[in-house]
């Protein structure tokens, strides 16, 4: 027996976790000085949340630490077997904590195993990793098996995505001030995507969001396996832009009518360095180079 675990910056819902048996530890994040867990939409914290940006609140997240990370491993592993999949590396140090958590532990409970894979993937498309994970355990792969395949499919999780502003960005160190300050009076959408490292790249600039659709449809079209007889996850996560996510999630229905298409919101720990007006794809593809 053993159990799948992750961080609630998979973005999936608490409910679509709970009814896949799949544990998970939740990040929290600061407003005006008050500490809230990342609620995954169980309650109405998200919509709290965004409110708060509305109202020019500045929002700050925080790591796992490795402490809490013990706390959380043990009574799993007085279960069984652990395979815990982190947020990337690359965005955030609490990977490195997790896998230090992971080998104090080892001498605690030296009869288990204990794996701990950086998935190099952010908001829904870490949601999206883990999901089939979690697909490819229920049909009945084991623990050692597993973290093999995560370990070597990592990099085929595609995560193509714009943003409309570049404010918050800009306050995380991903663009700098004057590049945003231009950005924003342009209304120029950076086109980014993650790269083999798990780090955000802005590659490529557009003047509309209707570009910035149209230029995102395109670079999927490049990326995505099998064209469109792609047949797998092509998941959506958008931050507080839902009307933006219905039109591109009906464009991507007509390009690609077998793929498994769900829309997701993207929670309060990314949103706090993305902002409102970013949407983002994630699917399986062109492996990251």
């Amino acid at each position: 027996m053993y159990t799948l675990s992750c961080e609630s910056t998979v973005d999936l819902t608490l409910d679509y976790l709970t009814n896949r048996n799949i544990s998970v530890i939740a990040y929290t994040y600061t407003i005006d000085g008050a500490e809230y867990a990342d609620d995954m939409r169980a309650g109405n914290g998200l919509s709290v949340f965004y409110s708060n940006l509305l109202a020019g609140k500045q929002p700050s997240t925080s790591l796992i630490n490795t402490e809490r990370y013990m706390d959380y491993f043990r009574p799993l592993l007085e279960r069984g077997d652990l395979l815990h999949v982190t947020f990337s590396s690359g965005l955030s140090q609490s990977a490195n904590n997790a896998m230090a958590a992971a080998e104090a532990l080892k001498k605690e409970f030296p009869k288990r195993k204990i794996y701990v894979v950086d998935s190099l993937c952010a908001s829904v498309g870490y949601g999206l990793f883990v999901a089939e994970i979690a697909d490819k355990r229920d049909k009945g792969m084991n623990i050692d098996k597993l973290f093999e395949w995560a370990v070597k499919n990592r990099f085929g999780v595609v995560h193509q995505f714009y943003s409309t502003t570049l404010t918050y960005f800009r306050r995380s160190g991903r663009i700098s001030g004057p590049a945003a300050l231009i950005g924003n009076l342009l209304k120029l959408c950076p086109i980014m995507h993650l790269d083999k490292n798990g780090k955000i790249i802005a590659y490529a600039k557009v003047m509309s969001e209707s570009k910035a659709i149209a230029k995102t449809l395109e670079e999927i079209s490049k990326k995505i396996n099998n064209g469109a007889d792609y047949d797998d996850k092509l998941w959506i996560g958008h931050s507080d832009y839902a009307s933006s996510a219905i039109k591109i999630s009906d464009e991507l229905t007509k390009i690609y009518p077998k793929a498994d298409i769900k829309t997701f919101d993207i929670g309060p720990v990314i949103a706090s360095h993305c902002g409102p007006g970013t949407l983002a794809i994630f699917f399986f593809g062109e492996s990251r180079q």
